[in-house]
């Protein structure tokens, strides 16, 4: 397949100007701006300073740097031990390694992540919200598997970009009718599906701000006292954790997303989607099927009345990538293009 420019995405945006382009970005979108920070190298090397022996013992006979593929291993690990009716103190133990290590990972993501909005560079977040206008212009819809607070800070810092992703206030003590003084009003902190009908910022798979109380999703946010970070950790040491889907296949995940209500609409509108879609950072990977399924939902959803997805540009950073792409372009319903991701500058640099 020919590899293409992100230039060459652009000219296709410019000659189709009735076109919705989304956008779905992976962890290489922020790796772009910090691999030190956001690879998995620094993320096993956090975890192995922790000194658990436990978590030890398994990154040192599961060789390999990726946690989705560690935490499927020790979750198929644990089935095989019901299944042949092995020793429930064993399995529990198993799995609660599975579960140290799920929160060893977020912890690992909430200490190595810039302190605060203004760590990024002016120019840097000029840059970004310049990539990330061409998409919402076209009325197309950002949608993130990430974890990080990144692509939440771009988007609050820079307001030539217009997004919502669906939070808002409510009015606690409405007067049903009357005037409240606008010195008494008490609002709600921040809840999600007061807009989600307008709604074209979706985190796919959580993010470390969105929290769910049990009754409602909420986003923690900025105050003239804390920094958004300062106020997740506070959180995260009362015993709360974040929405954030770390591990399984594709299937697994899918089930995440299917029982909680703010992910599973991120997930379904992903799968609505229609004209193009952009990747910026997704690599398409073993673990990724749930994604591609949406995808190919999407280039089906318009076969009666409904727009569909036509085509995808898949951005790919090396050799590797592509032919790995190449290999796996049967499995979208819809056309593929691939183009070099080193091309783009998202942060400004290429």
């Amino acid at each position: 397949m020919k590899l293409e420019t992100f230039e060459d995405v652009l000219e296709s945006i410019k000659n189709n100007k009735k076109r919705e382009f989304h956008l779905l970005l992976g962890n290489g979108f922020s790796m772009a701006y910090d691999s030190d920070i956001f690879s998995y190298n620094a993320l096993h090397n956090f975890i192995t300073e922790i000194k658990d022996n436990d978590l030890l013992k398994i990154l040192g006979i599961i060789e390999t740097k990726n946690f989705e593929s560690i935490m499927q291993q020790l979750d198929t690990f644990s089935s095989l031990i019901e299944a042949f009716g092995g020793d429930p103190k064993f399995k529990k133990k198993v799995d609660k390694a599975s579960s140290k290590l799920r929160k060893s990972l977020l912890e690992a993501v909430k200490v190595l992540h810039p302190a605060h909005v203004f760590t990024v560079p002016e120019d840097k977040s000029e840059a970004c919200s310049k990539f990330l206008k061409i998409f919402l212009d076209t009325k197309g819809k950002i949608f993130s598997t990430n974890y990080d607070l990144l692509l939440y800070w771009i988007l609050m810092r820079n307001s030539i970009v217009e997004h919502n992703d669906g939070f808002g206030r409510d009015l606690e003590n409405p007067s049903f009718g009357e005037y409240v003084p606008e010195e008494d009003q008490e609002w709600s902190e921040l809840r999600w599906g007061k807009y989600s009908e307008e709604q074209n910022v979706f985190y796919v798979h959580g993010a470390l701000p969105f929290f769910d109380t049990g009754v409602d999703i909420v986003k923690e946010e900025y105050d003239n006292e804390n920094y958004l970070l300062e106020k997740i950790s506070n959180r995260m040491e009362q015993g709360d954790y974040p929405i954030f889907v770390t591990a399984g296949n594709g299937k697994e995940k899918l089930t995440h997303i299917k029982h909680n209500h703010y992910l599973f609409h991120c997930y379904d509108n992903l799968c609505k989607i229609a004209g193009s879609l952009v990747t910026f950072g997704f690599n398409f990977g073993k673990y990724d099927t749930h994604i591609i399924d949406a995808i190919n939902k999407a280039a089906k959803y318009g076969q009666k009345k409904f727009p569909k997805l036509n085509s995808i540009y898949i951005g790919v950073y090396s050799s590797d990538d592509k032919r790995h792409i190449e290999k796996i372009r049967d499995e979208f319903l819809c056309k593929v293009r691939i183009f070099d991701a080193k091309t783009v500058g998202v942060w400004g640099n290429n």
